[in-house]
């Protein structure tokens, strides 16, 4: 796959002007983190080259100077509110992250639970937090906010806040999702600190939109598709530009609350130490570009999956025809529709001549593959295994995987697992030529060529089970769906 974006510049500038802002501030920031740190990949997708922990490693080289903060809503916890991407609770992501960050030696020991409230969840949660000696501070809801600057920058606002005790100059508030309280927190920290004499500062760290970019740039697009759910809106900084006089891209809710937040910092410090929501930020992301056609490429495709899992997602019950409406306005304002992503087409041709579901998939050579159902696959298992075949130079018609391997898992699931489907999903199959690799080299060499289905386009003509998606997103490959089943069933299982 072409890249477009330098990791390694990326980490070295990153860093250095992270360090920037910390002597900024006399050597104590408070960095509030916005996106993913761990699995971005939207930004892997938008920018080729960039990692899915670009962001992590970069931090890593830090370490010795940074401390881990995590903030959660307790109100999220009650809700019982779930991550999209991981279908894993709030909560549960908050005990994730910790491992995630204690496994690359960050350290992270302390827990903020904001709007507090004493709900019988979060006062569960805190119990068990504890009981994993971890430490744990209540945030609590001030009347007003953040409009009644009097009260929030008082004894009684932030001054009523549990006090995070920290040891390290950076400190990085990170949360499991948006609407967590991050930013409150950075603020009561600094009310806190100023009252206690102790100088400290505050940043934001988000990657998109990029403020260098233009304002319609491809990328900066994909950020508003990625975020329909949020309500979103690339916006140019006019605090920014007023200043300045030069052009900045970022988004509606900084704008909108940059006027409340210069009040709040000219009461804690007398003064704001930015001129616009721009400044706050440490983003170098836009100088690590290298390649711009690619990113631009790259960016155009994310915004048609963004439309396509949209629709999905939709057809589920889990967005609105206001989410679809505005990828459909994005899709018309670059330009592009279904014959800008070439599996579309071909898994759609493929279904229409079989009268069954089908699949297609794009090859770093540019070739085209596709899968059909059949009696003993699934539509997405036969086009992985077409896929491998191709790629290791093997005979499409060759059998890689024997009737006396496949056979006995379809009786263990009709009759001792109670499925219907005799088909094996991906994750069946993929054990399958595991086994079957043990003795046939041609087995062994097929196998041996999935890593390169990383970073694939691929596209299926029905929704596929939720096994089949997460095989899909392990190995890396970029999947869209046509948003209609196979079945006209109005309940569908995951499997």
């Amino acid at each position: 796959m072409r890249v477009g974006f330098d990791h390694d510049l990326y980490t070295k500038t990153q860093s250095e002007k992270i360090l920037e802002r910390v002597n900024q501030f006399g050597g104590k920031l408070y960095l509030e983190l916005g996106g993913k740190l761990f699995d971005d990949n939207h930004a892997a997708r938008v920018l080729p080259g960039f990692r899915p922990d670009s962001k992590i490693s970069m931090l890593r080289s830090l370490s010795d100077q940074t401390e881990i903060v995590i903030a959660i809503s307790a109100d999220d916890i009650a809700k019982n509110k779930v991550r999209g991407d991981l279908g894993i609770t709030y909560d549960q992501d908050v005990l994730r992250l910790i491992d995630a960050f204690r496994a690359v030696d960050m350290l992270v020991d302390s827990v903020v639970i904001t709007h507090w409230a004493s709900q019988p969840q979060a006062v569960a949660f805190r119990k068990r937090l504890r009981s994993l000696g971890m430490k744990v501070y209540a945030h609590y809801p001030i009347a007003n906010y953040p409009s009644d600057i009097a009260l929030v920058v008082s004894d009684k606002g932030y001054g009523k806040d549990d006090y995070i005790e920290t040891t390290r100059p950076l400190v990085l508030v990170t949360a499991p999702g948006p609407g967590s309280g991050k930013m409150a927190v950075c603020m009561s920290q600094l009310y806190q600190d100023h009252q206690r004499g102790i100088k400290a500062g505050y940043a934001k760290f988000e990657t998109f939109p990029i403020w260098n970019l233009p304002l319609k740039h491809p990328v900066n697009i994909a950020y508003e598709a990625a975020t329909v759910d949020l309500g979103d809106v690339n916006m140019i900084d006019p605090f920014h530009l007023e200043t300045y006089g030069e052009l900045a891209v970022n988004y509606n809710r900084d704008i909108e609350v940059f006027p409340i937040l210069s009040a709040i910092f000219e009461r804690i410090w007398g003064e704001m130490p930015y001129k616009s929501p721009t400044d706050m930020g440490v983003n170098m992301v836009g100088k690590c570009i290298t390649d711009e056609a690619v990113v631009e490429a790259a960016a155009k495709q994310e915004v048609i999956r963004r439309l396509y899992t949209t629709l999905c997602e939709q057809r589920r019950g889990h967005a609105t025809e206001e989410e679809v409406a505005k990828l459909r306005l994005l899709m018309q304002q670059m330009n592009l529709s279904d014959e800008d992503r070439p599996v579309i087409a071909a898994a759609r041709k493929r279904a229409d001549s079989t009268g069954a579901p089908a699949a297609a998939v794009e090859l770093p050579s540019g070739a085209i593959v596709t899968g059909k159902t059949s009696s003993l696959l699934g539509t997405s298992s036969a086009l992985i295994l077409n896929a491998l075949k191709l790629l290791a130079g093997i005979p499409k018609n060759e059998k890689l995987i024997p009737p006396e391997v496949i056979e006995p898992i379809q009786n263990l699931k009709l009759n001792y697992l109670g499925n219907n489907n005799p088909r094996l999903h991906t994750d069946e199959v993929l054990v399958a030529l595991s086994i079957t690799a043990a003795n046939s080299p041609r087995a062994a060499l097929a196998l041996s060529q999935l890593p390169l289905l990383k970073g694939c386009e691929v596209h299926t003509s029905v929704i596929l089970s939720s096994v089949d998606e997460n095989i899909f997103r392990r190995l890396g490959v970029n999947l869209t769906c046509d948003p209609q089943y196979q079945s006209r069933k109005l309940y569908h299982r995951g499997r």
